[in-house]
């Protein structure tokens, strides 16, 4: 059966003088995650289990990133995260730090529900 995607969503996240681009991309994923809710599971009752989650991470180091452990931190479905090179680096030349901007997008796949349900 073929996956539906039912939702897309994106964040924005910053490490502003760490240079650190793990935490710039979990703050992109909480930050995409607050965005929305998936009300569907209680109204169809169906475990979020069924859920395939794919997140893809734009950051300027994507190699400096830990998938594994973003993935570990999604708090529903079966959830797998992509680094990709994206995001911005900002440098000011008065302090020497470098601000890290990182972006993510979240998106969720269900086995397709055609003839299932039906809204009211």
């Amino acid at each position: 059966m073929t996956d539906q995607r039912i939702i897309i969503e994106m964040g924005m996240g910053n490490d502003l003088h760490g240079m650190d681009y793990q935490k710039a991309a979990a703050r992109a994923i909480e930050d995409a995650m607050r965005h929305s809710t998936l009300p569907i599971f209680q109204s169809i009752d169906m475990p979020h289990t069924e859920m395939r989650v794919q997140v893809t991470v734009g950051a300027q180091a994507p190699d400096s990133i830990d998938t594994t452990a973003l993935a570990a931190q999604l708090p529903r479905g079966r959830a797998t995260v992509t680094a990709v090179l994206g995001g911005m680096n900002v440098a000011n030349p008065e302090t020497g730090d470098t601000a890290v901007i990182a972006t993510a997008a979240i998106e969720a796949f269900l086995p397709s529900q055609s003839g299932k349900w039906k809204l009211t």
